[in-house]
């Protein structure tokens, strides 16, 4: 059943999935937002002024304030995390803080609030399989990657948060659940990906560049699939205490094949260029979703051109006006 007056809190619930995930909601339910503001896609839309919002701003570092912000809630989607490749590299310090205490700090206030908390989605990261994950499921060994390289200071943190939601369940019976998302896109994207930097580029008349030589491999997940598996993830008790793969096996290019695919549907008259890599990549990442599909009923519907199609019209959309 969809969930209908419920108390849903979103930790990092202004960005990209959380926005979306919000539309989804908020009709039939009161919502917290609970955000730094580092990347605002929910910002200037109708959800702002929606009476049944809450802004919270504040750090999930600050514990006092997100227990503060968690009693009484319901369900408990924890997205907020520093992520991104450049973010991480540039910060690693402060992408294991965030990550690995603010992932603690808001178990701790789910902990406190139990008596009403029915769910807690915890959002890992499909990085955890490493540089090579090829139809991975979720029983798979996952990689902790070489001490040193910066790029797996993400992984190992969002890992770790997975080893945390669990043991909160099995020891203490907290209702969590960890989610591995693969490569989300679409409209209202915020931050890095190269969907969006492919689009934007091209809008712009610039060559699309990519870093190394395009032969990295992704499956490419629509972000209204994404939220129909959390919306499964959120409602069915078959959810609690497991974690699942969500994305599209389907959707799967070489980067050089993305870059190559948004120019023509895009019919841009640009070149595409090429970069050194000056960090580690990973290699292919496909999901096994079959686990999804057994205990959620999920089935990702939107193929990449039709999904690219949607997010390029929505970029044209808000492009400037020519001066």
């Amino acid at each position: 059943m969809p969930l209908q007056g419920k108390r849903i809190l979103l930790t990092g619930g202004a960005g990209f999935i959380g926005t979306t995930l919000s539309r989804r909601l908020i009709d039939g339910n009161q919502i917290v937002v609970y955000d730094n503001l580092h990347r605002d896609a929910m910002g200037g839309t109708e959800l702002a002024d929606h009476p049944n919002m809450t802004f919270v701003q504040g750090d999930v570092l600050d514990a006092e304030l997100i227990a503060e912000t968690a009693k009484g809630a319901t369900h408990i989607v924890h997205l907020a995390a520093i992520a991104g490749v450049d973010t991480v590299l540039a910060s690693p310090v402060r992408t294991m803080r965030v990550n690995l205490i603010g992932t603690y700090n808001v178990l701790e206030a789910a902990e406190a609030a139990a008596e009403t908390v029915e769910r807690l989605v915890d959002f890992s990261t499909s990085e955890v399989f490493g540089r090579h994950a090829y139809k991975v499921e979720e029983v798979h060994e996952t990689a902790q990657g070489s001490v040193g390289e910066a790029r797996w200071t993400y992984a190992v943190s969002k890992l770790a948060g997975e080893h945390l939601a669990h043991s909160y369940h099995d020891e203490l019976g907290l209702p969590t659940v960890s989610v591995r998302p693969f490569n989300v896109y679409g409209p209202g994207q915020i931050g890095g990906g190269a969907i969006r930097a492919f689009i934007e580029t091209a809008l712009a008349g610039d060559d699309l560049v990519i870093h190394g030589d395009g032969s990295q491999i992704r499956a490419w997940c629509y972000v209204d699939d994404m939220v129909d598996g959390l919306m499964l993830v959120l409602e069915r008790p078959e959810a609690v205490g497991q974690v699942f793969n969500v994305g599209n096996p389907r959707s799967v290019v070489t980067v050089f094949d993305l870059a190559v695919r948004i120019r023509r549907l895009m019919e841009a008259d640009v070149d595409i260029t090429h970069r050194p890599l000056h960090y580690t990549d990973v290699e292919m990442r496909i999901p096994n979703i079959d686990k999804a599909r057994k205990l959620l009923g999920w089935e990702p519907e939107v193929d990449l051109d039709e999904g690219l199609a949607r997010t390029i019209a929505w970029y044209r959309e808000r492009q400037p006006a020519p001066a």
